[in-house]
């Protein structure tokens, strides 16, 4: 799909991982639609600086565990845009639980997780599908994580919501053809981010010391994953691993 001038909503696009999407995003030619939680002033700051690829870009406050919120962003996102041809399901929420520490995750603790990592990815799917298909065109990408692939992470509840948005991804790539591809980026462990800054220094240890490449995966390449699966025509239903080489192995 040709970005130039396309739309694409990013939410959690104030966020470490989200603000390099963004970033690529805009210098392949595409607005970008910036989503945040509650950090107005840091999302305004990255809308401003991708205006320097000389496109639109504007910040949107949305609370994504909220199905009427997500609805009235995308009302909104038409109202400014008038189109909707990308949605980067980015947002996550993470808490360091230890796996055999059940009485830890706590009901409240593991509703939050997933409904922030899974459930809203899936409103804010149905949310744009209406638009795409009317369209004739658009492309869903999600970014779960390695932890989605085997049972490691920060908790049983953040493995479980990325392992589900996998199996996402797939399912709505059926619903969703021939107009929308669905597709997917697991990333491993990644600086800077605050997924990250919610870990325990040795689980960050570990994840490093177990990759092939013993280091963090690359945030520039985990964006420009996310714009190859924007562009491609003939891939959906499909999930890459980005891991410095730990997942496989």
């Amino acid at each position: 799909m040709e970005l130039k001038n396309a739309v694409a909503v990013v939410t959690g696009g104030n966020g470490g991982l989200g603000q390099r999407i963004c970033h690529a995003l805009a210098a392949a030619g595409s607005n970008i639609a910036v989503v945040y939680a509650q950090s107005a002033n840091e999302a305004g700051k990255v809308a401003d600086d991708l205006r320097k690829h000389a496109v639109e870009a504007e910040a949107f406050q949305c609370d994504l565990r909220q199905p009427a919120q997500i609805q009235a962003l995308v009302d909104a996102v038409m109202r400014r845009f008038g189109r909707i041809d990308i949605l980067i399901n980015d947002a996550a929420y993470n808490k360091s639980i230890p796996f055999k520490d059940l009485d830890a995750l706590t009901t409240e603790e593991w509703s939050k997780i997933i409904d922030v990592n899974l459930t809203a990815p899936m409103h804010a799917i149905k949310a744009v599908a209406p638009v795409m298909r009317k369209q004739g065109r658009g492309r869903i990408v999600n970014i779960s994580s390695i932890a989605g692939l085997g049972p490691s992470g920060s908790s049983i509840a953040y493995a479980v919501s990325k392992a589900g948005l996998i199996h996402l991804t797939r399912c709505m790539a059926v619903a969703l053809a021939p107009e929308v591809l669905v597709n997917c980026v697991a990333p491993g462990l990644l600086e800077g981010t605050r997924s990250t800054a919610n870990l325990a220094q040795a689980q960050i240890d570990h994840a490093n010391s177990a990759a092939l490449l013993k280091r963090a995966a690359d945030k520039d390449d985990v964006a420009a994953q996310v714009v190859t699966m924007c562009r491609t025509e003939t891939m959906t239903g499909q999930t890459i691993a980005i891991d410095s080489g730990r997942a496989f192995h």
